[in-house]
């Protein structure tokens, strides 16, 4: 079965950096885009980053273009998500997702807190 499992968030102070990982199982990693997701409380969740199943192609919600990466490691199938200069609006729990064959897999999430 399909299983996506995230970790590395944690407490940071603004203007720090965090690199999330979800380590995936169940399924043919490579042939997936992966996504990252994040939902703020009280608010909807959005997207955040999204790359390919080869991982050559990449894109961002407008928040964190330019402050975050996506990558992957098809050989360790595992997605990360580089997050540079961290603000307190970036304080949400972040997941990981994929969408095999119409149906959309989760992660548990990781929460991420950006204060002083």
């Amino acid at each position: 079965q399909v299983q996506l499992v995230e970790s590395g968030g944690g407490l940071v102070q603004p203007g720090g950096s965090l690199r999330l990982s979800c380590a995936a199982s169940g399924f043919t990693f490579s042939s997936y885009a992966m996504s990252w997701y994040r939902q703020a409380q009280g608010k909807e969740r959005e997207l955040v980053a999204a790359i390919s199943g080869p991982g050559g192609t990449t894109r961002y919600g407008d928040s964190v273009k330019g402050r975050f990466t996506i990558s992957r490691d098809n050989a360790k199938n595992t997605v990360y998500l580089q997050m540079n200069s961290l603000k307190p609006e970036d304080t949400a729990v972040y997941y990981c997702k994929s969408v095999q064959n119409g149906a959309s897999y989760w992660g548990q999430g990781t929460q991420v807190t950006v204060s002083s």
